[in-house]
């Protein structure tokens, strides 16, 4: 898969996560378009993760620390056909399994997320057992920048430094919103860049929009030996969409019906545009 078709997966995936929040009534919206370009880049070029070999534990893995956000992994997975889109429009339905966070009763999902800041635990231990059991494969996780207020992140981090976890690849939705404003004002956590290089992690920026700068880096993992990679993708949340964009009231908003609209008016004449290109 090529930048162009990269480019215009992410806006399907944009229109179909509009789709299944508007349907179903509830969803994290700016949340899931701002990480979907990271996703996008790891279930097609990276992880190498398919309905086939899901079972089998010599594989990568992906733990979706940023639970929250699940509409963007639900959207994936059915692309690759972990589950049908009739299965996906059942969000948040009546004994429904497809939930507003990840749970292993959805195929596809590696681990149950949601209580923010616990996923990279998880994610730390399965790369230690990777090196135990000497299994050449990574384990990838994504955390929220409001995510990173959790103590556990950062005992998770000294851990896996300790351990020289150079298979475990670290992303940060760096969106700088989180659920009551900026992340600066609610619980500062800049300087990022320095606080994680000073816990012994080999850190890099990157645009976490761009789907060719997504590919380039998370394709030069490890950055260094024994050391954990860690990304820090800057995005913009409520990205594709021109009224959600970097508005707080997006983080937990279900678009009304005219909203809707002109939200899938705006992709598809992106996607117009890109093709035309």
């Amino acid at each position: 898969m090529n930048t162009k078709e990269l480019q215009l997966k992410s806006i399907d995936y944009r229109k179909t996560i509009l789709e299944i929040i508007y349907n179903g009534g509830a969803g994290h919206t700016a949340g899931s378009l701002s990480c979907i370009d990271i996703l996008n880049v790891l279930y097609n070029k990276i992880l190498k993760i398919n309905p086939e070999n899901f079972d089998n534990y010599n594989r990568n893995h992906y733990i979706q620390s940023k639970g929250h956000s699940v509409e963007a992994l639900y959207t994936v997975l059915c692309d690759i056909n972990f589950f049908s889109k009739e299965d996906l429009l059942s969000l948040n339905k009546f004994k429904s399994h497809f939930i507003g966070h990840p749970t292993k009763k959805v195929p596809g999902i590696e681990h149950n997320t949601g209580a923010l800041g616990h996923g990279l635990s998880v994610a730390a231990g399965m790369a230690i057992g990777f090196k135990l059991d000497k299994i050449n494969h990574n384990v990838y996780t994504l955390l929220g920048d409001g995510e990173l207020s959790e103590g556990s992140v950062w005992e998770a981090l000294l851990s896996a430094n300790k351990y020289g976890l150079d298979n475990l690849v670290v992303i940060i939705d760096r969106n700088k919103l989180q659920i009551t404003g900026k992340t600066e004002d609610v619980n500062p956590i800049e300087p990022l860049m320095d606080k994680f290089n000073s816990f012994g992690l080999s850190t890099r920026e990157v645009d976490g929009n761009s789907v060719q700068e997504l590919n380039e880096i998370l394709s030069s993992t490890p950055f260094e030996k024994n050391k954990v990679s860690l990304i820090i993708a800057n995005t913009v949340k409520g990205k594709g969409v021109s009224f959600m964009e970097n508005e707080v009231v997006w983080h937990h908003k279900v678009p009304s019906e005219e909203q809707y609209n002109l939200a899938q008016k705006e992709l598809e004449k992106l996607k117009i545009k890109i093709n035309n290109d």
